[in-house]
Protein backbone atom coordinates (compact mmCIF):
# COMPACT_ATOMS: atom_id res chain seq x y z
CA UNK A 1 0.00 0.00 0.00
CA UNK A 2 3.24 2.49 0.84
CA UNK A 3 4.53 2.07 -2.77
CA UNK A 4 0.93 2.66 -4.40
CA UNK A 5 0.80 5.77 -1.90
CA UNK A 6 3.97 7.66 -2.65
CA UNK A 7 2.90 7.26 -6.59
CA UNK A 8 -0.77 8.92 -5.83
CA UNK A 9 1.14 11.53 -3.25
CA UNK A 10 4.17 12.53 -6.06
CA UNK A 11 1.32 12.74 -8.85
CA UNK A 12 -0.88 15.42 -6.37
CA UNK A 13 2.57 17.08 -5.40
CA UNK A 14 3.69 17.48 -9.18
CA UNK A 15 0.60 19.14 -9.90
CA UNK A 16 0.38 21.66 -7.48
CA UNK A 17 4.14 22.19 -8.81
CA UNK A 18 2.45 22.69 -12.16
CA UNK A 19 -0.22 25.29 -10.71
CA UNK A 20 2.10 26.90 -9.19
CA UNK A 21 4.44 27.64 -12.02
CA UNK A 22 1.70 28.76 -14.44
CA UNK A 23 -0.30 31.02 -11.42
CA UNK A 24 3.18 32.81 -10.77
CA UNK A 25 4.88 32.39 -13.77
CA UNK A 26 6.24 36.27 -13.46
CA UNK A 27 8.15 35.47 -10.08
CA UNK A 28 8.78 31.52 -11.45
CA UNK A 29 11.27 33.42 -14.42
CA UNK A 30 12.55 36.03 -12.01
CA UNK A 31 14.15 33.26 -9.93
CA UNK A 32 15.34 31.44 -12.78
CA UNK A 33 17.20 34.84 -14.06
CA UNK A 34 18.74 34.53 -11.38
CA UNK A 35 19.71 31.40 -10.69
CA UNK A 36 21.17 30.70 -13.97
CA UNK A 37 24.04 33.06 -14.01
CA UNK A 38 25.08 31.20 -10.24
CA UNK A 39 24.59 27.88 -11.70
CA UNK A 40 27.11 28.51 -14.67
CA UNK A 41 29.27 30.42 -12.44
CA UNK A 42 29.38 27.20 -9.92
CA UNK A 43 29.59 24.64 -12.90
CA UNK A 44 32.51 26.71 -14.29
CA UNK A 45 34.20 26.44 -11.04
CA UNK A 46 33.83 23.12 -10.69
CA UNK A 47 35.23 22.39 -14.21
CA UNK A 48 38.39 24.73 -13.44
CA UNK A 49 38.97 22.42 -10.91
CA UNK A 50 38.17 19.41 -12.37
CA UNK A 51 40.52 20.24 -15.09
CA UNK A 52 43.69 21.27 -12.94
CA UNK A 53 43.40 18.09 -10.47
CA UNK A 54 43.52 16.15 -14.35
CA UNK A 55 46.03 18.13 -15.03
CA UNK A 56 48.47 17.19 -11.53
CA UNK A 57 47.32 13.64 -11.53
CA UNK A 58 48.87 13.87 -15.38
CA UNK A 59 51.89 15.04 -14.15
CA UNK A 60 52.34 12.88 -11.10
CA UNK A 61 52.39 9.76 -13.25
CA UNK A 62 54.77 11.48 -15.51
CA UNK A 63 56.85 11.57 -12.50
CA UNK A 64 56.72 8.00 -11.94
CA UNK A 65 57.00 6.92 -14.85
CA UNK A 66 60.51 8.41 -15.29
CA UNK A 67 61.60 6.91 -12.18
Amino acid sequence: MGKYMSVIIGGIIALLGILGIARWWGAFLMVLKGSVPAMLIFAGIIAVIAGVSEIKDELASKKEEKK
